[in-house]
Order: structure tokens, then sequence, then C-alpha cells
């Protein structure tokens, strides 16, 4: 007979995991996907102990996986649209052009309005990260900056727009979730995200003083490079408009990234008709490859395709395969059962919503569980203290949406890591906004600042 799961042993678990996981990555410095392995492994086993039947815990993994099919797809539709738009020129020309108008003195502060601003206009922050984002990580790196504080800064910036925009998936969903109006949602947003913005404005405005800008003749010796070696014409732009329009506009991911991959082969076929079709697939298979005989040029330019993307494609199959084995053992919801007990007080109310929609993105590496689970646990709670739901919604935000790009598993994670091509890890402490944002949910909620009471 199978055994219920009690409160111990899911404490014990997470524990468990937690730590093979963060002693593996953070100690060891291995690549998560054998310590997440493992955690599977000690899952499976455990539900073996617990009599939990066979077909149930199959039935986990698959419904754990099924929350990463469409962002699997787009993760290597995007690994195509980099190298295609290398090949065709469209970041090449983005590049250029950047370096002519973005000035150094103020980079990192025009890096992260740039994208927030993009991000909001699009409600997407993996596309403003791979379009933008990979221009921004080739000019920086130019300039002499950091490449995890340009990342750090492109994913502020990004998940900035993300979690603000009308168009965002996670913005529609935690609203939804909290049964809240949409555009009151992104109001009452505004008491936490906006000092976050200012503060984190204020500190790569500091930090970007810090650098000395590298000699004006290496500069130019990159951009003659990039001239000899690529396709520089304002035309390759016309993919990137097409894409933000048809983003802009909510038209569907697949068909978006579809069409954008489409006008760059096009853009190829018309301007360099020399590549021919074995070399076309080479570049969707493998990646754009050129040697250019300047190794920082040649880091930029070779990549993308779809053999990128499945170092990230395979991790996010052992994580969400752990995180549905979590959710149906019980784990998941024996966690949030004891947080429900600590909701006494208002403070005590916001903290815990955070701090659970945090906690889930680690253990399940999903955001919209993170928010779907920890709005339908906590949602009753503000009800009873007479909190109204928007703070809830936003809690959400602030502990979900922010925090997925932090964890070297969860999807945004993956995904930044293997576009921009900076560790998790690293870019970390530089993503100031994302690390910021649910600290003021928290003090605000136990300090009652921004709090929207029922009337």
């Amino acid at each position: 007979m199978q055994q219920r799961l009690t409160r111990i042993e899911a404490l014990c678990l997470t524990i468990l995991l937690l730590l093979i996981i963060g002693m593996s990555i953070i100690y060891f410095q291995t690549p998560p996907h054998g310590p997440i392995f493992i955690c599977l492994t000690i899952l499976i086993l455990f539900s073996y102990i617990k009599k939990f039947p066979w077909k149930e815990t199959e039935k986990g993994i698959i419904e754990g996986i099924r929350y990463g099919i469409i962002p699997i797809i787009i993760f290597i539709l995007i690994g195509i649209l980099i190298s295609v738009w290398v090949a065709s020129g469209t970041i090449p020309t983005l590049i250029a052009y950047g370096f002519k108008i973005i000035s150094k003195d103020y980079f990192l502060i025009t890096v992260f309005v740039l994208t927030a601003i993009v991000g909001t206009s699009i409600g997407s922050a993996f596309t403003t990260a791979a379009t933008l984002g990979v221009a921004f990580i080739g000019i920086g790196g130019v300039f002499g900056f950091p490449l995890p504080l340009i990342a750090g800064a492109v994913i502020s910036g990004a998940f900035f727009g993300d979690k603000m925009s009308p168009l965002s998936d996670t913005t529609n969903l935690a609203s939804a979730v909290a049964k809240v109006d949409l555009f009151e949602h992104i109001r009452h947003m505004m008491w936490t995200t906006i000092p976050a913005f200012f503060i984190t404005l204020i500190i790569y405005w500091i930090l970007g003083a810090r650098f000395e800008i590298e000699e004006l003749s290496n500069m130019n010796g990159f951009l003659m490079d990039l001239q000899n070696n690529t396709f520089i014409h304002w035309v390759t732009l016309l993919p990137i408009v097409i894409l933000f329009v048809l983003a802009f506009i909510r038209f569907s991911a697949i068909p978006t990234l579809l069409l954008g991959i489409l006008s760059g082969i096009i853009l190829i076929i018309l301007f360099q008709p020399g590549i021919s079709v074995s070399e076309l697939f080479s570049i969707i298979q493998d990646g754009y490859k050129i040697d250019t005989g300047n190794e920082q040029l040649n880091s930029l330019l070779n990549r993308g395709g779809i053999q990128s993307m499945m170092w990230s494609v395979s991790l996010i199959l052992l994580s969400l395969s752990m995180g549905g084995l979590l959710t149906k053992l019980g784990v998941i919801a024996k966690l949030l059962e004891m947080m429900e007990s600590l909701l006494v007080t208002t403070g005590r109310l916001i903290a815990t919503t955070t701090v659970s929609a945090l906690s889930i993105n680690v253990l399940l590496g999903e955001q919209y569980l993170s928010i779907i689970l920890s709005g339908n646990v906590f949602s009753k709670k503000y009800d009873q203290l007479g909190v109204n739901r928007k703070n809830l919604s936003r809690s959400l935000e602030d502990g979900g949406t922010l925090i997925n790009p932090l964890i070297p598993w969860g999807v945004s994670g993956v995904f930044l890591t293997s576009v921009l091509g900076v560790a998790t890890l690293d870019y970390l402490p530089y993503a100031f906004f994302c690390l910021i944002c649910p600290v003021i949910s928290i003090v605000f909620g136990f300090a009652g600042i921004g709090l929207a009471k029922e009337k």
C-alpha cells in the first residue's frame, strides 16, 4: 500500500536535494546536469520506498516535462535565429551601428534602459536577450567591460520588461491566478519595481564609471575585422523590425521566430548567393563558423545553431523531470502547507508568498509553476486577512518571474547562459534588478508600504 508523505520527510528530502545541487555547482563547480540526475534518481528510489506506483512516477515525470515542451522548441528556434542572423549580417550590423551611437561612459545604463524599453514593448525577455543582448555582449566586450556585468545589465532590463509588459505571459498569468485586472496589477507593481529600477540604474552608473575604455585603435581594428568578414548594411536590420512588430501585436512566439529565421535566410540568399545549400543547413544545424584572425570577434560570431541549444535542452528535461516528481510525490504541497501555517500578519503573508515563489523556482526551475502553485495556495489567505489580491499578484511576480533567470537549472537561467555565453552563477551577482525587487517586496510588506487593502 502506498505510504503518505510526512512533513518531515518532505523537508529532509528537499534539504538533501538542495545540498547535492548546491555543493556540486558552487563548491565542486560541476555542470548542473550530473547533480540533477542524481537528485532525480534519489526521487525515483524514494517513490519506490514509499510504494508509489511506477505508472504514477512516470506520469509525474511526463507532467513535469510537459511544461517545457514549448520552451524547448523556442530554445531551438532561437538557436537557429542567432546563427542565421549572424550569417545574414543582422547581428553584425546591430553591433557595428551600436559602436557609433552608444557612449562607453554610459554603456551599462544604456544597456539596462534599452533592454527594459524593448522588453516592455514586446513582452519577451528571451527575444530581447537573444537580439539586443547578444549585440551588447559584443560591444561591451570590446569596450573592456566584464561579460558577467554586461549580461547582468541585459537580464535586469529584459526581465523588467518581462515583468511590466501587458504583453508578457508571466504578467498575464500572475494577474489571472490572483484574479486581478491586468492593468491594475501592472500599476500596483510600480510600488516595488520603480524603486528597484532607479537603485539598479544608480549601481550601473557607479560601476560603469570604474572601467577604463579600451584604446581607440583596438576598437577600430575590431570594427575593421567585423566589416571585412561580415555583411554590414541597414537592410539586414529588417528581420529585427519584423520580429519586434510581430511580438508587439502579440503574434504567437513560434510563428514569430520562424518568420524571423525565414527573413534572415532570404537576406543570405539575396546578398550572399555564394553560400551553398549544404552550408546553409550547416549554419542551421551547427551554427555560424568563421575564422577572422581576431579571437574576440570569432567568439562573438561563432555561435547559434540547433546543437548550441542541446546542452540547455538536456538540462531542462532533467530539471523539469525532477520538478514533476517533486510535485507528484507531494513534496511541494507539504512545503507550501508548512509555510501556510506561518501566515498570521500581512507582512508574513507577503514575505511567504514571495519566498514561496522563489523556492518553487529553485526546486522546479519553472517560473510558471512558481506563480500558479503559490497563487493557488495563498489566495484565500489574502481574503481572510483582508489584503487586496493585487498584493498577491505583485508578490508572485517579484518572487517568481524575476528569480528564474538566476537559477542555473531554471528554464530562463539555462536559456540565458546558452545565448549570452555567460554562466548563470557568474552573472547572478550583477543582475541587480532581479535581486533587489524581491527584497523590496518583503521589506515593503512588513513596513506596510504600497499595500492595497480590501475596501
